[in-house]
């Protein structure tokens, strides 16, 4: 017969595991017992707001901690509603019964639940984790309560009865274990909950118990200072005679006045009007150290369909994007959470520093459950969605102070387009990119088609007739017999529809040194190109050309543009095809290269004897085989069918190769020509520049015969 029934999980095998693994990091017991110190006082305060308690003139809601590595002890004293024998058996002898839950529960039509932080039930359990003994002495708010001591020795067994507490609030005292003494060193306690609880709601307060340490003063040595002096009082003994006698004298103990830790209003709870320039910046250095001035700043404030606030720093990057590492700190009602969950704050955002406050998100939660957290990827997606309205109404009302961040906050913003697809198409046309004369121009601007002079190298301006290879001029050919009206239209048409492809394509350069050849020749030619030199730029451009269609990214040494050629008749163009033919046999012989394609043109500037190209879907290919080969595997000549060798049909040693292919020096001077149009488009391998140089010497020494 089946049986069905309920499980049941005994304290015996449910306690070892909640003191080793509720939580990874063990100094997180600290959050968790004042996250409890702060529901306590805010559940009082709720109480007078209702009229159901009366708090105490002057009251300030504190949670103080005191350390003692002497009796190496912990203790955590708050003064908020505290507790009664009956609610210590509910809150604490059952565990994951949450004091939190049942408050909001209580009254959920009278009370904020979003100001309560502890849900759970089970962060008072984390003491456990560092101690053999927690002892709990509470006295509650309610009239004519009693006050309460518990005690428990990290087993199943715990005793609880009437104390001797005399303040509302309840005090815990942990007795640490030997393995964590180290909690009780008074400036490791420091270091955590400035980590953990810098921004908590109510003042937290730090200090030692009294150590060998204490100074003693006199009384007429009392100093002017912030210190706490606590009166000493001499002693007084009965004499034989039965008088009294005093023995010492009035005296001060000097004790360390408590710290305090916390800041309960950070600057992400106020409104943007209510902070100055001044408050943004000093919030920035004291939470990330950073004495750097950030760029610009992002605040965040919205409260539906879900509640969120924060601040996001951009700072000051300008360097390679794999060296970039920002900290965005997420909170939960002024609680630390963690540093850069990605599932909650887009990946390329981790870029930036900040913080975000969502008391949506728990305290405690596995990364598995966020992955799967459709409400999370909302709040992703509102950030993103921020970040990028933020930029682009820059870009739109103050683009001078765009154009100068922007070579700093270029590699955040590519990488978030890379990572993020409706990102990249609220920035398309707000992506900047720098042109040869330094200028900033968007995407649109970039395509936009400018008229220009048709210009030889001097600058001077030239007709559009036809040249022949003597540099005289000649008659345009018609294109075809027939009206001179449809042949014009024709011409026109045809214009036009190469004007449309050119303002399709976007040269860039990306080493201006290496390629300054290329970089004047472009300029003598009335041509842009844009500067495109980090890492991260190669994939961009590809992310670009997938979103706008038609888009083409080239790089100048890709091809040789016409507005470069000197115009000829086709008649010299044939014989430029023969010569290439013949050079070009010379050509692959004297460099072993029998896929090189070698042309001949006539280009504008004279004094280029050489051009090495290489296509722009080649030299991608090229690239994704380095990203990807495995390291020390010769990728042989793999591209070199898309590698051309262009000869200036004008320069003296073109034309002496052409005139003289069966000298000698021939062949020298092919491969001399050949390492001179690459030299401008990459180094020379170590062999090629060794070659190169000693090949140098014998022409210069040519000279001297």
């Amino acid at each position: 017969m089946a049986k069905s029934g309920s499980l049941s999980i005994t304290s015996e095998n449910i306690f070892p595991v909640i003191k080793k693994w509720l939580y990874s990091d063990h100094d997180i017991f600290y959050r968790e017992l004042i996250s409890n110190g702060c529901d306590a006082i805010t559940k009082l305060k709720k109480l007078d707001m209702m009229g159901e308690y009366a708090l105490p003139d002057g009251y300030k809601g504190k949670i103080e901690v005191i350390t003692d590595p002497e009796s190496k002890t912990l203790t955590f004293i708050d003064n908020g509603l505290g507790m009664t024998e009956s609610e210590v058996d509910e809150y604490i002898n059952q565990i994951a019964f949450s004091g939190a839950t049942d408050f909001i529960e209580k009254y959920k039509d009278k009370s904020n639940a979003d100001q309560i932080i502890g849900h759970f039930g089970l962060g008072f359990y984390s003491a456990f984790m560092v101690a053999d003994e927690v002892h709990i002495d509470s006295l509650s708010y309610q009239k004519d309560a009693k006050p309460v001591h518990w005690e428990c020795d990290g087993g199943t067994e715990y005793s609880m009865g009437e104390g001797d507490y005399d303040k509302v609030g309840t005090k815990i005292t942990l007795f640490i274990n030997e393995d964590c003494l180290e909690f009780c060193n008074y400036y490791k306690a420091q270091e955590v909950l400035k980590k953990y609880c810098s921004f908590m709601p109510f003042e937290i307060y730090l200090s030692q118990k009294d150590t060998k340490e204490t100074s003693i003063i006199k009384l007429e040595e009392k100093l002017d200072t912030d210190t706490v002096l606590e009166e000493i009082h001499p002693e007084k003994k009965k004499k034989d005679d039965g008088t009294e006698e005093t023995v010492g004298e009035e005296k001060l103990k000097i004790v360390k006045r408590p710290e305090l830790l916390n800041e309960t209003q950070p600057l992400w709870t106020k409104t943007p009007n209510d902070c100055t320039r001044e408050e943004y910046l000093d919030f920035y250095r004291k939470v990330f150290h950073d004495y750097k001035e950030p760029l610009f700043w992002i605040h965040l404030n919205m409260d539906y369909p879900f509640n969120l606030k924060g601040i996001l720093y951009f700072p000051k990057i300008n360097m390679e994007y794999e060296s970039i590492e920002g900290t965005i700190k997420l909170y939960n009602n002024q609680v630390f959470v963690a540093d850069n969950i990605k599932e909650v704050i887009p990946e390329f955002l981790m870029l930036l520093k900040g913080v975000i406050d969502c008391p949506d998100i728990p305290l405690n939660v596995s990364r598995s459950a966020l992955q799967n957290d459709g409400f999370v990827t909302k709040i992703s997606d509102y950030i993103s969605k921020k970040v990028a309205d933020k930029l682009s109404g820059m870009c739109k009302t103050e683009k001078e102070e765009y154009d100068k961040y922007w070579d700093d906050i270029a590699p955040f913003i590519k990488y978030g387009c890379l990572k993020d697809d409706k990102f990249c198409e609220k920035m398309n046309d707000y992506i900047l990119f720098k042109n040869l004369d330094g200028k900033y121009l968007t995407l649109p601007e970039c395509l936009e088609v400018k008229p220009t002079d048709t210009e030889d190298e001097d600058g001077e301006k030239k007709d559009a007739s036809a040249v022949d290879e003597k540099g005289n001029k000649v008659e345009a050919e018609v294109v075809s017999e027939g009206d001179d009206s449809k042949d014009e239209a024709a011409k026109d048409g045809d214009s036009k529809d190469k004007e449309e492809k050119k303002e399709k394509i976007i040269y860039y350069v990306t080493d201006e040194q290496q390629q300054g050849s290329y970089i004047a020749m472009f300029k003598a030619a009335k041509m842009d190109a844009v500067i495109l030199t980090h890492n991260i730029d190669q994939p961009f451009i590809q992310q670009l050309e997938s979103k706008n269609e038609g888009i083409h990214f080239q790089r100048i040494d890709a091809d040789v543009s016409d507005a470069m050629k000197s115009k000829t008749s086709k008649k010299a163009e044939k014989e430029y095809e023969e010569q290439a033919k013949e050079i070009g046999e010379i050509m692959k012989k004297a460099l072993k290269k029998d896929q090189l394609a070698v042309k001949i043109e006539k280009l504008k500037n004279k004094k280029v004897a050489s051009m090495l190209t290489l296509s722009e879907q080649t030299r991608r290919m090229q690239d994704m085989m380095k990203m990807y080969a495995v390291q020390g595997m010769p990728m042989g000549d793999f591209g070199a069918e898309g590698e051309t060798l262009i000869l200036n049909a004008g320069h003296p040693l073109v034309e002496y190769v052409t005139a003289n292919k069966d000298s000698e020096n021939a062949a020298t001077i092919c491969k001399q020509l050949y390492d001179l149009a690459k030299i401008q488009q990459a180094p020379l391998s170590p062999e090629e520049m060794t070659e190169f140089v000693a090949r140098s010497n014998e022409i210069m020494l040519l000279l001297t015969k």
